[in-house]
């Protein structure tokens, strides 16, 4: 048994049972056991290798379409480029090379930042930038950026904010808690408290017993201020992360551990807890923000935002073992049976704006 899952069953005993939200926020942030806050998950000597580290390609791209939006929008200056949730560095290094290219003036004017609450997540960050020329700052939350047009990037951040699950029970749902079984294990259950009904999907009356809707309270709070943000004082965002376009019913709720899958109850602060992101959700908030939000899969931006052609430029003076490197990062970025279509894409924008590859009329 974890460290963590001894204080949890402890705690269950004492106060009874926890919601997942509450079990997904000790799991993942508990200032001692706490999955980021012990230990670097990343890459293939973690539990798990996200886009940044696939490929440098990922970042190129990301930067891109941040440089024309940033076009698009008047070229503003001063302006803050960051990045929220920004795992090693990878990303923001790759961004910061680009950029660079394309716009000296830019990199030298502009002030960039990583808004991290991990402070062993933001160490690793600095080891990974140390060589880079521009000045960075390292934020705890979007509120204390300096007050310019912001452009933001988030890749796989709202998959990792807490949610709450509520169960089919009887004739309406209840919220699903975590308690202690006869044997003193974690088990799931459904507890007393209900669900407001309009959170739920349209097909929810038909869901049978024991069916799951996931509802996340804290990821639209999160968007929600970050929209606030945008439409404030201007600027544009770019998040990245598995989920869905439309919303349904269904667990996503699931634990990564060493590159597999693993019992979301049995090792807490050991093992990455994560659900899928309600795109159509956030996207909502963002239009109700005056913003406009724009949704696709991965493949379809990365492969729009020139992957083929940025994949052949890297593999024109390769070898033939480096091209079929490139080759491989390009599929697990952008197939359909990799990261292409299980993760999508919500580009943030001033009303009527037109950044490609997406259209106003989204």
């Amino acid at each position: 048994m974890t460290r963590l899952k001894t204080r949890i069953a402890e705690l269950i005993a004492a106060a009874g049972p926890i919601p997942v939200n509450h079990y997904m926020a000790l799991c993942l942030f508990d200032p001692l056991d706490g999955y980021y806050t012990t230990r670097e998950p990343f890459g293939a000597a973690g539990d798990f290798v996200t886009a940044p580290e696939i490929s440098q390609m990922f970042g190129e791209l990301i930067a891109v379409w941040l440089y024309e939006a940033w076009l698009a929008t008047g070229r503003p200056m001063p302006v803050t480029i960051a990045e929220i949730g920004p795992g090693r560095g990878t990303l923001m290094k790759d961004m910061l090379r680009t950029l660079s290219r394309l716009d000296p003036a830019l990199t030298a004017g502009a002030s960039f930042a990583m808004i991290e609450t991990s402070p062993r997540l933001a160490d690793v960050q600095r080891q990974t930038l140390a060589a880079t020329p521009s000045a960075i700052g390292w934020h705890e939350s979007i509120d204390t950026l300096p007050q310019t047009p912001l452009f933001i990037v988030g890749n796989e951040l709202f998959d990792a904010v807490p949610i709450r699950q509520f169960v089919r029970a009887g004739t309406g749902w209840r919220e699903r808690m975590i308690g202690i079984d006869d044997a003193d294990e974690l088990h799931f259950f459904a507890g007393a408290g209900s669900v407001d009904p309009r959170l739920l999907p349209d097909d929810a009356e038909d869901a049978p017993q024991g069916a799951i809707i996931e509802v996340a309270p804290a990821r639209a709070a999160l968007m929600a201020s970050i929209a606030e943000r945008l439409a404030g004082l201007g600027g544009a965002g770019l998040f990245l992360d598995y989920g869905y376009l439309q919303p349904g019913i269904g667990d996503t709720l699931q634990a990564l551990r060493k590159h597999d899958h693993d019992d979301v109850l049995a090792n807490p602060g050991e093992a990455d807890l994560t659900a899928h992101v309600d795109f159509a959700a956030l996207a909502t908030i963002v239009r109700a923000h005056g913003l406009d939000a724009h949704l696709s899969t991965q493949g379809e931006f990365l492969v729009e935002m020139g992957l083929l052609e940025r994949a052949g430029q890297l593999g024109a003076n390769a070898n033939e073992a480096a091209r079929e490197k490139i080759a491989g990062e390009v599929e697990r970025l952008a197939g359909p049976q990799a990261m292409g279509d299980l993760f999508k894409v919500l580009a943030i924008l001033p009303a009527g704006i037109a950044v490609p590859p997406f259209a106003t009329a989204d």
